[in-house]
């Protein structure tokens, strides 16, 4: 491959490398990304000669900013059937990567959001670094958390991945790594001692993770655990407006006034998912779930708002429609969920 591609292959000292290589777009994911590291996945998992995979970075800015939005947003806009071919493919590869059978290693050094989380979520070695800055934030682009988000949120201690998916609330290293996100913590000078450890044993990146771990610090999250349970554990967002409210605190009417700037539509469409993923048996399942929501959100108008304000015209004053949690309705909830018939419907790779 050569360095103009954005994703690079290579296979090192029994190390199977993807390398995201699209700075400029904050390696922000789109289909021919996806399938080149499917490509490669599918090619290795009956190679001997790869026993781990990594994945990784190239430049300093962030891991990966999440999807292409813009196209997304562009093919929501008309039939979708572009985001539709998108979303089939990145579900695919997160669905691979869950269950591959080789240990994966994600640095995870600098921002990750949306589509990164997806990539790096499912690898048994999630190293977060002081670079670190992990967020959900797609309810503020009238968006959900995809990429396996009600799987992985859902599952994570108490209510914070109701909070995280909720507020879309941005965590250094030493929150993410208390909250289990990410598996260990190396400071960036560690990075290319792990790399040379791992050539050496390339079988067991997690021992040589452990070997290298630093200290990320105190978690500041931690002193709010309490609250986030006892004031995000309902299942209607009215009802924790409510708590919140009702709590009074400092921080639980800062937490208020984040959510209210949020797309009443996310916020339902986002609760219902983590609530219902919560209690699905497979990562498959959750996949599918996403593939027929993404397909139907990304058509709404608070999508096409929500990308117009933050990321197009960038005056981050969105015009919710609904404008209200009361205008969404469970009706119009049940339409975005429903099942898609059997010959749309997501599945796993053949």
């Amino acid at each position: 491959m050569t360095q103009e591609s954005e994703v690079l292959v290579r296979v090192e000292a029994g190390v199977g490398r993807i390398t995201l290589n699209r700075p400029k777009a904050l390696h922000a994911l789109n289909r021919a990304m996806c399938e080149a590291m499917t490509d490669a996945l599918l090619a290795w998992r009956e190679d001997d000669a790869v026993l781990s995979v990594l994945i990784d970075h190239s430049g300093e800015r962030g891991f990966c900013a999440g999807g292409d939005i813009r196209m997304i947003a562009e093919s929501g806009a008309g039939d979708a059937s572009e985001a539709k071919a998108f979303f089939l493919t990145e579900y695919r590869l997160n669905h691979l990567m869950f269950e591959y059978p080789k240990p994966i290693t994600a640095i995870v050094d600098g921002i990750v959001m949306g589509g990164g989380v997806g990539i790096s979520e499912p690898a048994e070695v999630r190293i977060a670094t002081e670079r670190t800055t992990y967020a959900m934030p797609e309810t503020g682009i009238g968006l959900f958390p995809d990429v396996g988000g009600g799987w992985f949120l859902s599952r994570m201690p108490g209510e914070t991945g109701t909070w995280l998916a909720l507020t879309g609330a941005r965590l250094k290293a030493a929150d993410t790594v208390f909250l289990g996100i990410h598996s260990h913590y190396l400071p960036t000078d560690a990075l290319e001692a792990f790399h040379a450890i791992l050539a050496v044993d390339p079988a067991h990146p997690a021992d040589v993770a452990d070997g290298l771990e630093g200290d990320p610090g105190e978690p500041p999250i931690e002193a709010h655990v309490e609250a986030i349970d006892r004031l995000f554990a309902f299942d209607t967002v009215e009802e924790i407006f409510a708590a919140l409210e009702a709590d009074g605190s400092e921080w639980a009417l800062a937490q208020l006034a984040v959510l209210k700037t949020k797309s009443p539509q996310s916020m339902k469409v986002t609760l219902r998912q983590l609530r219902t993923g919560r209690a699905l048996d497979s990562f498959a399942d959750n996949m599918a779930l996403e593939y027929r929501l993404g397909g139907r959100v990304v058509r709404t108008h608070d999508f096409q708002e929500g990308v117009r304000s933050v990321i197009v015209d960038k005056d981050n004053t969105p015009n919710w429609s609904p404008a209200t949690l009361a205008g969404v309705s469970d009706a119009d909830l049940d339409a975005l969920f429903a099942p898609l018939p059997d010959a749309e419907a997501w599945t796993p790779l053949p």
